[in-house]
């Protein structure tokens, strides 16, 4: 049978792709590293917050698959934590059906979310997604515009001259606001084109929004880059107008 995703299970020099999964169920996490070790990957596993946080000390991840209920510790809390040893992306899972749940994981900078109980093979489609967008274009020319400057091939983006601290799809979104100023987007366009999905919680577009203007914006309460037009979704003003 053919391993699915070969291409992204090793990077340049043949160094594994890691991910990191994080979950006090064995069952979902045994058959989720199963899965992701089938596909090519390299597979380290926690049962709590405390020892995924000294795993990703020991080394460093290239995507974190990470439960939300973890006992001693919530998974809120270790994806903050994560994030303040430095960027990676994670994908967050979560038994609750709430939506105010999914809502904090994004909050706290998760790339992306899967709803318990879900198919392994959806999330190892998901963990694919997230590593394409995270590696760095070199064929994407360097953005800029209203005191802003984005690197591609880096992945650097700054704010007159100050680094700004982007999640992976904080930086996504703000690439194409760029690359496509004074044009309307729906929530659905930006959705397929930021996020690659033809479906999903629209509430995620939001969310990355509202957490783009905070970084962006002079005053996000008042936001002039990035403004909301009614009835349709939002328009990157260049000018500031």
């Amino acid at each position: 049978m053919r391993q699915l995703h070969e291409p992204l299970g090793a990077q340049a020099g043949g160094r594994s792709t890691r991910v990191l999964v994080v979950d006090d169920d064995p069952t979902v996490s045994e058959v989720v590293a199963g899965y992701l070790d089938r596909a090519g990957y390299l597979v380290d596993r926690a049962d709590d917050g405390p020892t995924a946080l000294v795993r990703a000390d020991a080394h460093r991840p290239d995507l974190v698959v990470l439960d939300l209920m973890l006992p001693g510790m919530d998974g809120l809390e270790v994806c903050r934590r994560l994030r303040g040893q430095g960027p990676v992306p994670v994908i967050m899972l979560t038994a609750r059906g709430d939506e105010d749940d999914r809502i904090l994981g994004l909050e706290v900078g998760a790339d992306d979310y899967v709803t318990k109980p879900f198919s392994p093979r959806e999330l190892v489609l998901r963990v694919e997604s997230v590593l394409r967008r995270s590696r760095p274009d070199a064929g994407t020319r360097p953005l800029g515009a209203a005191g802003l400057a984005l690197d591609p091939t880096a992945r650097r983006a700054t704010k007159n001259g100050a680094e700004l601290a982007l999640t992976l799809r904080e930086f996504d979104l703000l690439s194409f606001f760029l690359r496509h100023p004074e044009r309307a987007y729906s929530r659905e366009d930006l959705m397929r084109e930021v996020w690659g999905w033809d479906f999903g919680d629209l509430s995620t577009v939001t969310v990355h929004v509202r957490r783009l203007r905070g970084k962006v914006e002079d005053d996000p309460a008042r936001p002039r880059l990035i403004q909301t037009v009614w009835g349709v979704g939002y328009r990157f003003e260049p000018g500031g107008e």
